[in-house]
């Protein structure tokens, strides 16, 4: 990308078409820390039948809460509810034991709390 003399990069396109941001090279690296420090990542298998992982990483000590809702809203399961370190996690749903028993075939979302950061996904039980 090319910058001005004060280092903040061009808005718009250059005699090559190529666009530029108006942004100052600091931001593109916050924007890039922030999209690593938080990640929700989609669950696999999707659809599934009956279990599915769930993986997620955090960057810091933090009180992070996994829940599963169904397509109302209501709360299906709670997979996380605790202070985790900083790291990369893997959960297993599984839509036939623990707290759930039973689901029927459809749309579920899961969401990741952790401090500030909030993320919902979207996963299909397919029976």
């Amino acid at each position: 990308m090319r910058q001005n003399p004060a280092g903040v990069l061009l808005c718009g396109t250059d005699s090559e078409g190529i666009f530029l941001a108006d942004l100052n090279p600091s931001d593109v690296d916050d924007i890039n820390n922030s999209q690593i420090n938080y990640l929700l990542q989609q669950n696999y298998p999707n659809p599934f039948n009956p279990t599915t992982t769930i993986r997620f990483t955090i960057s810091e000590l933090r009180f992070t809460t996994l829940k599963v809702y169904d397509i109302l809203g209501n709360e299906i399961a709670t997979l996380v509810n605790e202070e985790k370190p900083a790291g990369e996690y893997e959960v297993e749903f599984n839509s036939l034991s623990g707290e759930v028993r039973n689901l029927s075939s459809g749309i579920y979302f899961y969401q990741l709390k952790a401090g500030s950061f909030v993320e919902t996904k979207k996963m299909i039980l397919l029976r």
